[in-house]
């Protein structure tokens, strides 16, 4: 089955600005409400969490969303629902699902694509399964015109890059820093060398993503990186305001927006 949607990825990142990445998790909150909050804002492409019980990848903010989330009874069906419901309100604004191999894969990884697909879903990141082993996911999602979007971190070296890269899709997303997200930031100089180290060995988008908490961080990444991802910052939000996030969410993104979107371009 090949059921390619328009490139909604290729779109936000072919902008004459780079592109703002947003983050919540599904189920936490009022998940319509807070991802209409950030399209509002200025998002150009959104990532929508999967509740997980063993985040490994993920800081106190985001492993805090997935408790709130997994009490409430959210599940798979629930995530697809509002991905769904998602592509119905913004049938121009990218969406990828963030998350863990278990409910991506135990049905059946074919499954998963083609219900991801038909919910309108432009990628996926699997944060826990690598790209040794892509056969667990990859080729199910490509057949279904969903891409893959790979990890690349402070300690992927010029060996393994080209394996990283291999397969992937949509944008390279770099992990700036070698821990959890939400906990540390980068310094801006190695955030610098890493993205002109990246975008030499690829043609991808690279987006920068994991402590990027404040417009001011967001607007210097901006001038080297393609893309800009919050998620921690967004999420504790959720945490702080529950059921009435969107407002505070809608502020937050479009001080991001215009700090990334009119950031000056360097050579990376």
């Amino acid at each position: 089955m090949n059921t390619a949607p328009p490139n909604r990825l290729a779109s936000a990142f072919s902008k004459p600005h780079p592109a703002l990445v947003c983050f919540v998790t599904a189920g936490d909150g009022d998940t319509a409400a807070n991802l209409d909050a950030l399209v509002e804002g200025g998002a150009d492409v959104i990532e929508l969490g999967m509740p997980f019980t063993d985040p490994m990848a993920d800081g106190p903010a985001i492993q805090a969303a997935n408790i709130r989330a997994l009490k409430a009874g959210t599940t798979t069906a629930d995530v697809l629902e509002h991905a769904r419901a998602f592509r119905a309100r913004h049938p121009d604004v990218p969406l990828v699902l963030m998350g863990y191999a278990n409910p991506m894969v135990r049905r059946g990884a074919e499954w998963f694509a083609g219900e991801a697909a038909t919910a309108g879903v432009d990628g996926v990141i699997c944060v826990d399964i690598p790209p040794e082993e892509d056969a667990a996911l990859g080729p199910a999602l490509r057949n279904s015109g969903i891409a893959p979007i790979r990890l690349a971190t402070p300690t992927t070296d010029d060996f393994r890059l080209p394996t990283v890269i291999e397969g992937s899709e949509g944008f390279l997303y770099y992990v700036s820093v070698a821990g959890i997200t939400g906990k540390q930031s980068a310094a801006q100089d190695s955030i610098d060398a890493a993205v002109k180290r990246l975008k030499a060995a690829t043609d991808l988008p690279v987006a920068v993503g994991f402590g990027v908490r404040t417009p001011e961080q967001a607007g210097l990444i901006a001038r080297v990186a393609d893309g800009v991802v919050v998620g921690s910052a967004l999420v504790e939000l959720v945490g702080e305001h529950g059921e009435n996030a969107p407002e505070a969410l809608r502020d937050l993104t479009a001080s991001l927006a215009k700090a990334v979107h009119s950031a000056e371009r360097t050579a990376a």
